[in-house]
């Protein structure tokens, strides 16, 4: 869904088709770094995540590691010629070292790429009512992190670009999109998106919500109802809910 939205590219950082070597940052269940080592197969890509959630059953020039990207990371300096972060939001309470830590990885001439989205769920013609559970469900999540430490408004912050540029990275290139919730778009490759973002955000509700109700003191009763509500609301095709995405990628100097 993430890769479609991104106009079908893995990544918008112009790298050579000579590249040796990637880290994916907090690599999830690795679908990314495969799809990239099958795109690259002469790059090793290392995949590294806190939960080993990866298949067992990948191209050869792929491997996965535990390591929490919060610490310190294990990888001598110089090490990269790209580091790849995508969707980390709500998991890092420091995205200035976290940048920082990329830079140092990185060989000179190498590039960084950060992929992030909003909490914040949007429409352009109103259609998502204050009230609602849509409008409800940032502030949801922004309220939470404050306890547990952890931003989830990286986006709407604008903490990409200059964490970038504050850790010394130059030739900084952003794009912004849009990525719908259902398929109400009339464009064909948005409402496919938009499918995709529907399945997303219906199929993973309770597990969101459920990661955050413990933090707000919600009762089960109050986790099923507003989950119940999100749900309707996002399969009515008269709303017409977003997010806001955001790449940022940028270069070592040599």
């Amino acid at each position: 869904m993430f890769t479609l939205s991104q106009d079908g590219e893995l990544h918008f950082a112009p790298l050579n088709d000579n590249i040796q070597k990637v880290l994916d940052v907090g690599c999830g269940t690795g679908i990314w770094a495969i799809d990239f080592a099958d795109k690259y197969p002469g790059c090793e890509v290392i995949g590294t995540d806190i939960s080993p959630i990866q298949p067992s059953w990948v191209p050869p020039n792929v491997k996965f590691e535990i390591e929490d990207f919060n610490q310190d990371w294990t990888f001598p300096p110089e090490s990269f010629d790209y580091v790849h972060l995508r969707y980390l939001v709500g998991c890092v309470p420091d995205w200035d070292k976290l940048f920082e830590q990329a830079f140092k990885a990185l060989k000179p001439g190498g590039w960084v790429e950060s992929f992030e989205a909003s909490a914040i769920i949007e429409s352009d013609d109103d259609s998502v009512k204050p009230d609602s559970a849509l409008a409800q469900w940032g502030p949801i999540f922004i309220k939470a992190s404050k306890t547990i430490g952890n931003t989830f408004t990286v986006v709407g912050d604008e903490l990409q670009r200059p964490g970038i540029e504050k850790a010394g990275f130059t030739d900084v290139k952003q794009w912004d999109s849009k990525l719908p919730l259902n398929p109400f778009p009339k464009d064909p490759k948005l409402k496919e998106i938009g499918q995709f973002g529907e399945l997303f955000s219906t199929q993973d509700t309770e597990g969101l919500v459920l990661f955050v109700a413990n933090t707000l003191g919600w009762t089960p009763e109050e986790v099923h109802v507003y989950i119940a509500k999100f749900r309707r609301e996002i399969r009515d095709r008269r709303n017409h809910p977003y997010i806001r995405l955001r790449t940022v990628w940028a270069r070592k100097p040599e």
